[in-house]
């Protein structure tokens, strides 16, 4: 091999193994040094805060899509917990805030963000309030991660994971919450007036078109209620709006 097959091949493996390694520090989660003080393992302060609009739209992650809720009252349900820690601190999470391993945290798949839960570790009775402000775990059977001193405080830190039942915990809303419909995103600003023109005839309702990074987003509403909003949501997607999805906000857009 030459000396310049030997530079290219090895420039490869570091550009390789660089995009391996370039999201986390480490490829393993692990335990912290310390145990969460009494502290910081006091339960999450519910308090109202507005939603993340961004954090509310339908995703992808391996290849299955997730539609959040449009609201966590009444939620409750029972399944398997697991925690995360050292790998993921210091990173961002879903809501766009830093993930503390010893903040009263967790991620969950379709909850809004942020939210209020109560979590039970049914195996031994202990119980604590978290404030759910990422997403995942991505793992068909588990429903909520949870922070490393959260997990320490339900007593399964050791183990990995913990039968549990959560409960949404909520405030009577000051500001009712809006729902819109993002039908599609195009460059080409003049096909999106004439759209929107369109629909607002077809549908009798309002339309706006927001600009952000380059697109402009045509969306529908504020609606009614949700029925209203689902319904008008299957109707576009039965056309050719298949990409149209719902858009939850506290505040007109």
């Amino acid at each position: 091999m030459t000396k310049l097959n030997k530079a290219y091949l090895l420039a490869l493996v570091v550009i390789i193994v660089s995009g391996c390694s370039s999201r986390y520090h480490t490829r393993q989660d692990t335990a912290p040094m310390r145990i969460p003080t009494e502290y910081e393992m006091r339960d999450a302060k519910v308090k109202a805060e507005p939603k993340s609009v961004s954090a509310g739209r339908p995703y992808v992650v391996l290849g299955k899509q997730y539609h959040p809720m449009s609201d966590e009252k009444g939620y409750k349900a029972q399944g398997t917990a697991s925690w995360y820690g050292q790998k993921f601190h210091g990173y961002y999470t879903s809501n766009g805030e830093i993930f503390n391993m010893y903040d009263m945290t967790a991620a969950h798949k379709t909850l809004p963000l942020p939210s209020f839960v109560k979590v039970t570790n049914l195996e031994n009775g202990k119980s604590a309030i978290v404030r759910v402000n990422d997403r995942g775990p991505f793992h068909d059977d588990r429903i909520i991660d949870l922070s490393y001193a959260a997990a320490y405080k339900l007593g399964y830190h050791n183990q990995g994971t913990a039968k549990v039942q959560i409960e949404a915990i909520t405030l009577d809303r000051v500001v009712p919450r809006l729902t819109y419909i993002q039908v599609v995103a195009s460059s080409n600003k003049t096909n999106i007036e004439l759209l929107a023109q369109k629909l607002a005839s077809q549908f009798a309702i309002d339309t706006n078109i927001a600009e952000e990074g380059g697109l402009h987003k045509l969306r529908l509403g504020p609606l009614d209620n949700d029925n209203h909003a689902q319904s008008l949501l299957e109707n576009l997607q039965a056309g050719e709006f298949r990409q149209a999805f719902l858009l939850y906000s506290e505040q007109r857009l």
